[in-house]
């Protein structure tokens, strides 16, 4: 195996997390159609796609084979949101509970790749500039979260 295998490796996990996220935003756009949410969600959607094209450019520059589908995962977790919905009538507290328990994740994948010290200073850059966006996300729906609160 080449030395670049476990950049590829970890940056393959981060982009099938951030694809996770990419689908997360885009259904709960569109269970949230009638909510001032959905603009948002669809922006955030549109943010992580960009990061997995970044992460997926970087590992065709390593000389791997880019991610292009999420986790199994998150056909289970867009499974629940679904029912979630249904059960709620798309109620927009719920569904930004699920968005942002989807952001912990997200968040936490980032900042294990950013704990590594195998990866090169490149990659780790890259990560941590994606890392930048993930977290204002994860901030901002918590934030909501918070707000929705008491």
């Amino acid at each position: 195996m080449s030395e670049t295998s476990h950049e590829i490796s970890t940056l393959n996990g981060l982009i099938a997390t951030t694809l996770d996220s990419v689908d997360g935003y885009t259904e709960a756009a569109k269970d949230s159609e009638n909510s001032r949410f959905g603009a948002l969600f669809t922006s955030r959607a549109g943010e992580r796609r960009e990061i997995a094209s970044r992460l997926q450019q970087e590992v065709t520059a390593l000389g791997g084979d880019p991610e292009d589908d999420g986790t199994v995962l998150a056909g289970a977790h867009r499974m629940f949101l679904n029912l979630k919905s249904a059960v709620t009538g798309s109620d927009d507290k719920a569904i930004i509970n699920e968005v942002e328990a989807g952001e912990d994740h997200i968040k936490a994948k980032f900042e294990d790749a950013l704990g590594d010290m195998e990866l090169s200073p490149a990659v780790r850059d890259l990560i941590e500039t994606c890392y930048t966006s993930v977290k204002a996300g994860h901030d901002e729906m918590r934030d909501i979260k918070h707000s929705m609160e008491g």
